[in-house]
């Protein structure tokens, strides 16, 4: 193991080191190692494309996530009831989670484009003022980005549910049965708490998938309108490989590690607690 244990330290580790070290300096084009403290995370947080790039990560993340996990559950649920076909269904909901997301955001640009997607379809059967442009306006694009990735997303969440509740002692519905209790008020108060190790690996997924959007919103919009779209990967990217300033381009990777330790601190601490509960 120790030949892959130093190759992962060296590319991994090694590179993240390596990027935070030229944060703190002026590079350009080229890597430099004239050291600038942190200047250049001072002029990342005033560069406007850069805000609107967290603005947008924050509520592209939250809906993403909690849409998600709403639907995913809910399909999750449906599938639990023993339904004719699950088998179909469920492959037909986890479908979307196989493609990539190029494929994902090219489909949906299709879709979304007024000129010959959904709106148009409606406005051809005689719905003229029909309009549907979220994909061209800047107050509605990032809302188009996040029905593209529920459509993706949600599926690979109602899997993970699906096992889980399959998972759950059948003894639990008995007494629920036997004591009256809606199979609704059985999964709100017994099932889902019982799954909270689970839904919280899925929040940290979901949320370190979110830091790392890119090509989603490349396949889409390039970040257009404008900068409406952007998001913080597309930003690293763009400074990375076609403005030229590897330093600006790696204080906004750092900052991505951040929000990545951020994501992943819940599932952290939970190990913690069930460590803890285990030992005592």
């Amino acid at each position: 193991m120790l030949p892959l244990f130093g190759i992962a330290l060296t590319v991994f580790v090694g590179c993240v080191l390596y990027s935070l070290l030229l944060s703190f300096t002026d590079s350009k084009l080229l890597p430099s190692y004239v050291f600038v403290e942190f200047k250049q995370y001072a002029r990342l947080f005033i560069s406007s494309r850069w805000t609107t790039s967290l603005q947008n990560l924050i509520i592209f993340g939250a809906l993403y996530i909690v849409g998600c996990l709403v639907l995913g559950t809910l399909l999750a649920i449906a599938l639990d009831q023993k339904v004719r076909g699950e088998n179909w269904f469920r492959t037909l909901f986890l479908y979307p989670h196989a493609l990539s997301y190029v494929v994902t955001g090219l489909a949906w640009q299709w879709l979304l484009n007024p000129a010959f997607g959904i709106q148009a379809l409606v406005r051809d059967t005689g719905w003229e003022s029909f309009t549907f442009d979220w994909l061209v306006n800047s107050e509605t694009v990032i809302f188009a980005i996040i029905i593209a990735a529920l459509w993706q997303g949600s599926g690979f969440i109602m899997a993970l549910m699906l096992a889980s509740l399959r998972s759950v002692d059948p003894e639990i519905w008995r007494a629920t049965r036997i004591d009256g209790v809606p199979a609704w008020r059985t999964y709100w108060s017994v099932v889902l708490p019982s799954l909270a190790p689970m839904i919280t690996f899925c929040i940290v997924l979901l949320g370190v998938s979110v830091v790392k959007s890119y090509d989603l919103v490349v396949a889409m919009t390039n970040g257009g309108p404008g900068i409406a779209s952007e998001l913080p990967a597309k930003f690293v990217v763009d400074h990375l490989f076609e403005r030229n300033n590897i330093g600006l381009a790696m204080a906004g990777a750092g900052m991505l590690l951040v929000s990545v330790l951020c994501a992943a601190a819940p599932l952290w601490v939970l190990a913690a607690i069930r460590k803890r509960g285990a030992n005592q």
